[in-house]
């Protein structure tokens, strides 16, 4: 899966109005703010932060203190979600041996195709990785983030053992 610059780019700015509202800050964030934060310029946040208003996943508030916050809590907003607002394409579908036929009108491996089950098992792994993991987890620090990952997919790992250290890179928890 090849992540666009958009759904990278959106998914830091929400980042940045999950972060904003666990610091126990009750004011909204702004364009500016999050802009800043992200090294991005005001118009694309902007243009970022529309998609994500419309797909109902952050509320503008107008005025001189307006801005953005989340419309309901980072636990209840799966990184799934977030990517599916962004544009997120899926890695596998109904479709791709269709589009990949070649010259062909038909794929020569239609009826018996190992690619097809290594997209459509990475795409349903993909999936359920990104569906249960939610925005709340993703403001934690890049070591938790892997434990987590870890627990959650093990497979993701040379070892494949559930734990909340990964043997191969080091990271997590002991």
């Amino acid at each position: 899966m090849k992540v666009s610059a958009q759904e990278e780019y959106g998914l830091r700015c929400i980042l940045q109005v999950a972060l904003h509202a666990r610091r126990g800050r009750s004011n909204p964030l702004t364009l500016g703010e999050i802009a800043r934060e992200e090294g991005l310029t005001v118009p694309h946040v902007a243009k970022l932060i529309r998609t994500l208003r419309k797909a109902g996943l952050v509320k503008s508030t107008l005025g001189r203190t307006g801005g953005y916050v989340l419309t309901r809590d980072a636990s209840r907003i799966s990184i799934a979600e977030v990517l599916a607002a962004l544009g997120g394409g899926r890695l596998y579908d109904g479709g791709y041996c269709e589009r990949h036929a070649g010259d062909l009108k038909v794929c020569t491996h239609m009826g018996d195709c190992s690619i097809r089950s290594l997209w459509g098992v990475l795409e349903e792994l993909l999936e359920k990785v990104l569906s249960r993991t939610m925005l709340s987890e993703l403001i934690s620090s890049e070591k938790t983030m892997h434990a987590v990952l870890d627990e959650r997919a093990p497979v993701a790992c040379n070892s494949g053992a559930a734990t909340v250290h990964c043997a191969d890179c080091g990271l997590g928890e002991k």
